[in-house]
């Protein structure tokens, strides 16, 4: 079965603060025409598996491509399991699983994070799941630590009074999205008596009232190895790996009490009553017009899934999509998207669409029953079908082109159908799928006397932000930070790594430049058959000036909108017909490319790239329907707190006529015409200012053949623009600026100043210095303190957005309204106490390991090595910097280090900006 981006609706713990979207557009890699089926012998090949006497089920695949292994430990529990009252006690659970065992009274994210591992955790409707990935000498460190926390969990009240803080901090971040509230009024109307239809993060009345007792209850019933499967992918030798299996898990005990969902909240079949019923309608703060619809499905098992997500993939797969061409392409909206939930008990199907500028939701409503009633009566194309096969075959193999998801997608399969083989009869199940099933699939499950709709009206169509305020900043009360944590406390208590891992055998890429100065690099990766390609114009939102802010992003989105011999949809088909992907989207400093595919369709791909930047057309229709799109998602924006305050915060740092502090208005897009975008393009997009990175499955000597016959003719004259970028100077005084945002549940604050670019020889201590400082939630002295001790945010991280020129520092956090100054103060005083008391020797040598140790994690995954090549060559980096970072690492010294602290942390010149509800600040202030 494929993985579904809705599992992901499970909450992750540290690494996303903003749930994931369901999302229907498959736009991943296939073979063309015909549907031979995609192999599913590839995803379950080599994988053995092994049940202990204790019942937990044991996965292991061998996967030799890189010096990396994951260990994935997935519990079947989730929000199915929950009774009423409990609402939630899956995910908090989840949250408490990282702060310690009673042999480890220690945060398990420290001990990760000493590892080099990238680790995480999520709860979703029926499964609980704890992923770490390594270097391979610290497999079997990982798992010792999940077999720790599998049977000692420490559940107590202080852990459990500060962590509940956290995960209600995290509810109330999603309470500011309208799309979440709206999902919510319309699960509960769908499912009113089952536990599919309560929110899987749980409510704060519930969540408040959670008992220790309640919770370790929950923890002794459904975290016992006969409910659980470990999975362990990458670089190791089977057979022995197995034996430290059985002796480190093979010891603890059986204690589940029942392993059926708890019937509280009744099951219910798939087939609903058939008795309409009455829209649901939110009237409330918020920026745009959102629809959800909600129909019932039968479980993953049953026959028709494959004839379902088909169904699902003409429908919502890409811009080719019938609903796509519906809605969007008719200017009704300006997104739309789908997604089959096939769940271990009956599930749901959901279309989601957010009103372009201006349009009805009614006529969304009535545009949309005649699509699906014309699937219903019509069958669908040979074309269509075909299409949507390859795009859901394929996007398996884009989808586990790395070791993590390869564990991912058996934990998954095992855990939810109940047997990792399954997705060899899905795939085989989905090339054999016909049109009378899909019309049939369409009939049974898109009644509409089944379905639940919900509508989303704002009343704040403006979306512009409320009132604000700034003052000279002094913080209500004052902090003293408790000391850092002491890494040779934490040393006792981390397993020991086997033995060490050579991970300096990092090829390569090989760069050349055509004639006429594009840029080309090249890393062959026979591994898989996938083609990741990662590119950069030198055309980015910095030449946008204030007054025609949003002309860079534009032009970008436009590019795929049609060129002198192709029309935006015959573009989006040449792609889609084969599963492949390309876009362009513009960030500050350049517009990025991203494109993907099987291998055999690499041609494609540059044909298509060299099509739209040579000859791209902007019609002044799909001008005017971008646009739209644009104007709806700036209100968005606006209306989001981590949007407006990040624009705040950058416009604060950089002056008027600065290149970085334009953003878009309403005035800005609506002045900006096809000239606009025709000079812009003419201009700005030119080989000599491109690059082009290809890690894949190739011959290189064919594809430098295949870039100089479809892009060695591209011209320019003259030379490319250059800005010259002023120098900001830090701020004289610290400064405060609030920003209010009616209707918001949370407050999100951003903290810092100008900072450096990628190439300052400080960069590397300034790294090791930020690892220390807030690289990570769970590990560092701003997670130790704000996060873990205190329970005032849900995340806290720091960062140097270091690029061509240099970016912000930064520190962001979400935080309860009445936390946010608290929250403040307690990081200023743990920025004091960098600058004026330095680090540990102890310190600098774990932050050091950390990033060197997961920096190979990074390398597993040729899509991030792709990105990883284009932008060093893109900062100005050496060719070997991909293989030479971790040394570089370690040649910094602690002078360095303390050096940097005392040139980049001014606490005194900091801008802090709070975007969210009103009552952030204390009167007086």
């Amino acid at each position: 079965m494929k993985l579904r981006s809705y599992m992901l609706i499970g909450f992750f713990l540290s690494l996303i603060l903003s749930i994931v979207s369901f999302s229907g557009n498959f736009t991943n890699a296939a073979t063309p025409t015909a549907v031979a089926p995609v192999s599913a012998v590839s995803f379950t090949q080599g994988v053995q598996k092994m049940v202990l006497d204790n019942g937990l089920t044991v996965l292991t695949k061998e996967v030799h491509t890189a010096p990396v292994v994951s260990v994935q430990v997935w519990y079947k529990v989730g929000s199915r399991n929950e009774v009423k009252g409990e609402n939630g006690i899956s995910h908090q659970l989840e949250h408490l699983m990282f702060k310690g065992t009673t042999a480890r009274p220690v945060q398990f994210g420290r001990l990760f994070s000493a590892l080099g591992s990238q680790f995480n955790a999520f709860t979703s409707y029926d499964e609980t799941a704890y992923f770490g990935t390594v270097q391979r000498d610290k497999l079997e460190a990982l798992l010792t630590l999940e077999a720790d926390r599998m049977e000692n969990s420490l559940i107590g009240p202080e852990q459990l009074t500060s962590e509940k803080r956290v995960v209600i901090s995290e509810l109330q971040g999603y309470e500011n999205s309208p799309g979440y509230r709206l999902s919510r009024a319309v699960m509960r109307d769908a499912f009113p008596n089952r536990a599919y239809g309560l929110p899987v993060g749980g409510t704060k009345a519930d969540v408040e009232k959670f008992t220790v007792e309640q919770v370790r209850n929950y923890y002794q019933t459904y975290y016992s190895p006969e409910n659980a499967t470990l999975v362990i992918t990458g670089d190791f030798a089977t057979e022995p790996v197995l034996k430290v299996v059985k002796e480190t898990y093979g010891k603890l005990a059986k204690r589940s009490k029942q392993d059926t969902v708890r019937e509280n909240l009744a099951t219910s079949s798939p087939v609903a009553p058939a008795t309409k019923k009455e829209p649901i309608i939110l009237k409330q703060p918020g920026s745009a017009a959102l629809l959800q619809a909600v129909y019932p499905l039968p479980d993953i098992k049953h026959p028709d899934v494959p004839a379902i997500d088909v169904m699902d993939a003409i429908l919502t797969g890409g811009r080719s999509s019938r609903l796509y061409q519906a809605l969007v392409e008719s200017g009704l909206a300006s997104s739309v998207s789908g997604g089959a939930a096939e769940l271990i008990e009956p599930g749901w199907y959901e279309i989601n669409a957010t009103a372009a500028q201006g349009k009805e939701l009614g006529k969304i409503v009535q545009v949309l029953k005649e699509s699906l009633a014309k699937l219903q009566e019509q069958p669908v194309t040979t074309e269509e079908l075909n299409r949507a096969k390859t795009q859901l075959q394929a996007s398996f193999v884009l989808g586990n082109q790395d070791i993590t998801s390869q564990a991912t997608q058996l934990g998954y399969n095992q855990i939810v159908a109940g047997d990792y083989h399954f997705i060899e009869q899905y795939l085989a199940a989905i090339a054999k799928v016909t049109p009378d099933q899909v019309q049939q699939a369409a009939k049974t499950y898109l009644n509409p006397a089944k379905q639940t709709i919900g509508f989303f009206e704002p009343t704040q169509p403006d979306g512009k932000p409320g009132t604000s305020s700034a003052g000279s900043g002094r913080t209500v009360e004052n902090f003293s930070p408790g000391k850092p944590v002491d890494p040779a406390e934490l040393a006792k208590y981390l397993p020991p790594a086997t033995s060490a891992t050579d991970s300096g055998k990092q090829s390569l890429p090989e760069e050349f430049t055509l004639n006429n100065g594009l840029r080309v690099l090249l890393l062959r990766d026979r591994s898989l058959p996938t083609i990741n390609l990662s590119g950069q114009i030198d055309a980015g939102t910095e030449f946008d000036g204030n007054q025609k802010a949003g002309l860079a992003n534009l032009t970008a989105t436009n590019l795929m909108n049609g060129t002198q011999t192709k029309n935006a949809l015959t573009l989006a088909k040449t792609l889609e017909d084969r599963g492949a992907d390309l876009s362009f989207s513009a960030s500050r400093e350049g517009v990025s490319v991203s494109g993907e595919g099987l291998s055999a369709n690499l041609p494609i791909l540059i044909q298509t790239l060299a099509d739209v930047l040579e000859n791209a057309t902007f019609p002044a229709e799909q001008l005017e329907l971008s646009r739209q799109r644009a104007l709806i998602s700036l209100k968005v924006q606006l209306d989001d707190p981590r949007g407006l305050g990040r624009q705040v915060f950058q416009q604060a740092i950089y002056p008027e006529n600065h290149p970085f502090h334009s953003f878009p208005t309403d005035e800005s897009l609506k002045s900006i015409t096809r000239d606009d975008l025709l000079g812009f393009y003419q201009t700005h997009y030119r080989p000599d200012s491109t690059t082009i990175a290809i890690v894949g499955d190739f011959e290189p000597v064919k594809v430098k053949a295949l870039l100089n016959q479809a892009l060695g003719e591209w011209s320019a004259t003259d030379k490319p623009p250059v800005l010259k970028i002023p120098s900001v100077p830090l701020p004289k005084t610290l400064t405060r600026l609030n920003k209010v945002i009616p209707g918001k549940s949370e407050a999100v604050t951003y903290i810092g100043y100008n900072g450096i670019s990628r190439k300052d020889p400080r960069f590397y201590a300034a790294l090791i210095m930020n690892q220390i400082l807030g690289g990570d939630t769970l590990s560092s002295r701003l997670g130790t303190e704000v996060r873990d001790r205190q329970g005032l945010t849900y995340g806290i991280y720091s960062s140097f957005a270091a690029g061509i020129n240099p970016g912000p520092f930064l520190i962001q956090m979400q935080t309860a309204p009445g936390d946010t100054q608290k929250a403040i103060a307690s990081t200023l005083a743990l920025l004091k106490q960098l600058r004026e008391q330095g680090v540990t020797e102890a310190e600098f040598n774990t932050a050091k390991r950390s990033i060197t140790n997961s920096y190979p994690v990074d390398l597993a995954n040729p899509s991030n090595v792709s990105s990883i090549i284009l932008d060093n060559a893109v900062l100005g980096l050496s060719r070997s910097e991909i293989r030479d970072f971790p040394q570089r690492i370690e040649a910094v010294t602690m002078a360095q280090m303390q050096q940097s602290i005392e040139d980049l942390i001014k606490p005194e010149s900091l801008i802090i900006v709070t975007a969210g509800p009103g009552e952030t600040v204390p009167k007086g202030s």
